[in-house]
């Protein structure tokens, strides 16, 4: 004859109910059900001590909702395999994500070791349109404006006096 060892993993449910959990008030481990007026209780979000109590101190009908792996074992909150998937996925996105932004610097990296191009303040380059020609610096005397003859004499032209004055 087999010994009981285990309340958990011997768990069955004889029918199951087709209540929506979601529908039923309560919080996450605890809800009551209107459909069958009992309290629903959720094993998946106990620790397996408190799971294994409740089923142990059960005293009549009890409904239960719970998680079965494929091997048979019930899933509790504290499970250490779920927990060990868990950290094994965590360090996986963590891993590749690492490795995303250091092949994304490395490739900035060698862009701009391997560029040719140079950088230059101050200037703008603009595609299409021909540049307008950079002024070139001249040097030597100022040139003045040609004289103008008419307005040379007009100026040099002394007043003449008549009868001791000045005529203007």
């Amino acid at each position: 004859m087999s010994r009981f060892t285990n309340s958990l993993n011997n768990v069955s449910v004889a029918s199951p109910c087709s209540a929506n959990w979601n529908e039923m008030y309560g919080d996450d481990r605890k809800r009551f059900c209107g459909q069958c007026k009992l309290n629903v209780y959720n094993l998946s979000d106990m620790s397996r001590g408190e799971a294994e109590s409740l089923i142990m101190n059960a005293e009549g009908r009890l409904c239960v909702r719970f998680y079965r792996r494929t091997d048979g074992t019930v899933i509790t909150k504290d499970c250490p395999v779920g927990w060990a998937k868990v950290k094994q996925r965590a360090r996986t996105v963590a891993t590749a994500a690492c490795s995303l932004i250091l092949a994304l610097f490395t490739g900035v990296l060698f862009v701009s070791l391997f560029s040719k191009k140079t950088a230059t303040l101050g200037e703008l380059h603009i595609p299409f349109v021909t540049p307008t020609p950079k002024p070139m610096p001249l040097m030597g005397a100022i040139a003045l404006p040609p004289r103008n003859a008419n307005t040379e004499q007009k100026k040099e032209e002394k007043p003449q006096k008549r009868d001791g004055r000045k005529v203007m």
